[in-house]
């Protein structure tokens, strides 16, 4: 199998569109139409890290964290980024990466933080805007049918826990063909009217590609009429961070130990508490410090993630505890929510779980 398969599986999985706008998942460094040896999964690519793939044979390592954010000006040998680049290149590794694409989506970070927490009722605290479109095409009614088997396989129609959900409304269509028109219906020269209908699908963001080739391919015209709408609804299962209830409520002092030892904390940063017991929680893993004024008025008890600055702390003004667990602490489980998918859907190669702590900050 080509390191290609693997990647696609990737990028279809956890769609590059579901990035944020500042990051660089996917492929990073390497050839991906060589053939899959082994494939190492970590949180972050060290030059470690590349060690550890070549002890164990790896050819293909997953990183969550992205190598390169900026264009690099040369590859040589004086930073560590340049040191694994080389590293990589001479040994035949190739890199790829899935970061904002997986903390948005609905089984990616945030979810499997909530897991470990066993956290019910969860949802997405901050909903991504502008995901969603409205599909309208025009269609010889005898021909619906296959349109829509051809665009409810590739992804549309889908909304909510509901899926295959389309709005059909029949009219007349009209059209002259010109003259190097190769017309299905009709003739060069002459006006046609048919009965047509008007089919209206909703199609998530990241699967647009899919379903615009599905309905070109389907449908009888060589000019197919549609319209393609972005809508303003917000799509309630992708997003940041992560709401959620304990199925009894804990004590604070208490749920504060269960995190720490949850997530092998050297330490918790955290406002004073407001609350005697902790019952909602909400969550984002990583730098998670933009979602703390979305969790105070979500009305949690408390807020788990990374990254906070000093002064942001005062954002909570005693009605939430805020908890900065650290980085590396909040995304640790990342490898294993992989591990876990790959061999879920790949059994013939090796799928190694990292052994290193990339963790470049430590406690006294």
């Amino acid at each position: 199998m080509k390191i290609r398969a693997v990647c696609d599986w990737l990028s279809n999985e956890f769609p590059i569109e579901l990035q944020e706008h500042y990051d660089n998942s996917g492929l990073q460094i390497g050839e991906i139409d060589l053939e899959v040896k082994n494939v190492l999964v970590s949180l972050d690519c060290t030059e470690a890290i590349v060690d550890e793939a070549i002890s164990k044979n790896c050819n293909l390592i997953i990183s969550h964290h992205p190598l390169l954010f900026v264009g690099l000006k040369q590859i040589g040998n004086h930073t560590s980024i340049e040191k694994i680049v080389r590293k990589c290149i001479k040994n035949d590794i190739t890199l790829f990466s899935i970061h904002t694409n997986l903390d948005n989506h609905p089984f990616g970070v945030n979810s499997e933080i909530g897991r470990r927490l066993s956290l019910v009722n969860t949802r997405v605290l901050q909903p991504m805007e502008e995901q969603l479109n409205k599909l309208v095409v025009f269609v010889p009614q005898e021909d619906q049918e296959k349109l829509d088997a051809a665009l409810f396989a590739a992804g549309a129609g889908s909304i909510g826990n509901y899926e295959s959900c389309n709005f059909v409304s029949e009219g007349i269509g009209s059209f002259t063909p010109k003259e190097h028109a190769n017309p299905s219906i009709g003739k060069i020269g002459e006006r046609s009217s048919i009965k047509e209908n008007s089919a209206e699908y909703i199609v998530h963001q990241t699967k647009v590609a899919k379903v615009l080739e599905a309905m070109k391919s389907a449908h009888p015209y060589e000019e197919v009429a549609y319209d393609l709408i972005q809508l303003k609804n917000k799509q309630t299962s992708f997003g940041a961070g992560l709401i959620g209830e304990l199925a009894e409520p804990m004590e604070v002092i208490q749920f504060l130990a269960q995190v720490k030892n949850t997530f092998s904390c050297g330490m918790i940063r955290h406002t004073k508490t407001h609350v005697t017991h902790i019952k909602t929680v909400a969550l984002c893993g990583g730098s998670g410090s933009f979602l703390r004024h979305r969790a105070l008025a979500s009305g949690a008890d408390c807020y788990i993630t990374a990254d906070m600055k000093y002064h942001e702390f005062f954002d909570a003004e005693d009605k939430i505890m805020y908890l900065d667990i650290g980085h590396y602490e909040s995304e640790q489980f990342t490898s294993n929510l992989l591990v876990e998918k790959l061999k879920e859907n790949f059994t013939n190669f090796a799928v190694r779980l990292s052994e290193l702590n990339t963790n470049p900050i430590n406690y006294l």
